[in-house]
């Protein structure tokens, strides 16, 4: 079963420095007890997100930590996020070419982390921010693979620790509902997978985070370098 947070609730939050997560983020300071969070440098493309959760969390005055694990990106090789010979693709999130964007284990790698350390400190909670978009391109999104990973992380020590996966059935439009009501700066949220000195507005991820703004009804404060019209909303 999801683990139920509530005012007593210690969590561990993965984050990544992206809306979905800093959303969750400020979801659970609001709900716990206590809330650290932990971000992951695999080797990814490029560290710009790292650097926003790194600011969000300043702001939000709660400790964070970075996990280097650089050393496995050669294992992580094929995904256009570990891999520099690979393009980032543009386009939408249900296009075939977005696969190039997985991340083997991604998830898993992430969130065991996460759990050692929610472990160490004898918290309740690990957190990730799956959310039901996610589900048809990134199959370690999916609600199987996240009851199979709670499974198995409840059984890792004797403490036992709950995975926590609060949006896993909602859309992102929902998330950035959530966010505008629990006030997130969205501004100083990193989604591009190209790293640029803006958002590209055009591949993947600066796609969806654009369109959930619109399905959302909500104003977007993302600067982008295109905003092409978006083929899911004509």
């Amino acid at each position: 079963m999801p683990a139920k947070l509530n005012k007593k609730s210690r969590v561990v939050a993965v984050i990544s420095g992206g809306l979905d997560s800093t959303v969750l983020l400020y979801d659970l300071v609001a709900k716990c007890a206590e809330v650290k969070a932990l971000s992951v440098n695999y080797g990814q493309r490029h560290v710009k997100e790292l650097e926003h959760a790194k600011s969000i969390c300043a702001r939000l005055k709660i400790s964070h930590e970075i996990a280097d694990l650089r050393g496995i990106a050669h294992l992580l090789a094929g995904s256009s996020l570990t891999s520099k010979d690979i393009d980032v693709p543009d386009g939408h999130y249900a296009e075939e070419t977005m696969k190039a964007t997985v991340v083997p284990n991604r998830n898993m790698i992430l969130v065991a982390v996460g759990a050692a350390w929610a472990i160490a400190n004898k918290f309740d909670a690990v957190a990730f921010a799956a959310h039901a978009g996610d589900h048809a391109i990134y199959p370690d999104c999916r609600e199987e693979f996240a009851q199979a990973l709670d499974k198995a992380v409840s059984l890792a020590d004797w403490h036992s620790v709950a995975v926590a996966r609060p949006f896993v059935s909602i859309s992102k439009a929902d998330i950035v509902r959530l966010g505008v009501k629990l006030g997130v700066p969205f501004a100083d949220t990193w989604s591009c997978y190209k790293g640029g000195a803006i958002h590209c507005g055009t591949c993947g991820t600066c796609v969806e985070r654009r369109e959930a703004f619109v399905l959302a009804e909500a104003k977007d404060p993302t600067a982008y370098l295109a905003q092409p019209p978006i083929p899911a909303l004509k």
